[in-house]
């Protein structure tokens, strides 16, 4: 009788403790966006993150617009607190803070893209975050505008210094090709600057998506946008065949958060839940097995 209680006390102990250490240890993690989730620096997207089943969430910077920075309300004390207390309380990481607002507003021709910079890597360094999303966006396209890069490399090189300073890494996503990307990075030249890759950009264009993968390398990606356009959710979508891109990582050794941006049934795009819970189960069913 009390080797069998020792046992249900050791049991109740010990099982926790694994599940918590294979979490830790997780080679992939995987990540929603709280833009996406229509939660836009809210305190909600923690909690919905949870209930979707990721395992963390990338969470905005807040709109920019013809501000000087972005308006961020986690340079806030007790605002910041809050974000922090609740992804601690339910064990939801907040792996990346992300400037979205340069989806729209021009990274390479504002004068005040170092203000926002700084604030975005302050917020990082107060939340423990090491990683931040940058996208080059409409006005900064290399690809339609090359016209720009000599600006997009010289401020990239600026960024690139202040967060490899910081200890942090700014995760760019271009319209380039995966080689074009390489140059890009050679020509940055800074540990600070990687690739936030997005799995629709080659898809959209045509070109191999294990291949694109393949030319970056694992040291220069940084994070993966995990899904595709808007139309059918990931294990419905027939140009992503999920297990030969784990396979990709895998033997690349890369290891990293993986981050469903899109992939929305179309028939139901607003339905967060439905949606990226479904993208969710999925990749944790194909990425930890």
């Amino acid at each position: 009788m009390v080797k069998k209680l020792w046992l249900a006390i050791a049991l109740v102990l010990i099982v926790p403790a694994v599940a918590l250490q294979g979490q830790q240890t997780q080679r992939y993690k995987i990540g929603v966006i709280d833009l996406m989730l229509l939660k836009r620096q809210k305190l909600g997207a923690i909690p919905l993150a949870k209930e979707i089943g990721a395992d963390g969430i990338e969470v905005d910077m807040g709109g920019l617009g013809t501000r000087p920075t972005f308006d961020n309300q986690l340079m806030n004390d007790s605002t910041r607190q809050l974000f922090l207390n609740k992804a601690k309380e339910l064990n939801i990481e907040i792996f990346s803070l992300a400037m979205t607002g340069y989806y729209a507003q021009s990274f390479c021709g504002r004068d005040s893209y170092v203000q926002s910079i700084t604030d975005c890597i302050k917020t990082m360094k107060w939340m423990n975050v090491k990683t931040a999303f940058l996208p080059l966006g409409i006005q900064c396209d290399l690809k339609k505008n090359p016209g720009v890069r000599d600006s997009v490399v010289a401020r990239l090189k600026v960024a690139g210094k202040m967060a490899a300073d910081a200890g942090v890494v700014i995760a760019i996503e271009t319209a380039l090709s995966a080689t074009e990307e390489v140059q890009l990075l050679k020509q940055v030249n800074s540990p600070g600057i990687k690739i936030y890759f997005n799995f629709s950009n080659p898809l959209k264009e045509g070109r191999n998506l294990l291949s694109e993968l393949k030319t970056l390398g694992k040291d220069r990606i940084a994070m993966i946008h995990a899904s595709n356009k808007d139309s059918v959710w990931l294990q419905n979508d027939p140009q992503i065949d999920m297990k030969a891109v784990k396979q990709t990582l895998d033997k690349m050794k890369w290891q990293g958060w993986l981050v469903i941006e899109r992939s929305r049934d179309a028939a139901k795009p607003r339905d967060v839940k439905g949606n990226y819970g479904a993208n969710t189960v999925y990749l944790k069913t194909i990425f930890q097995k």
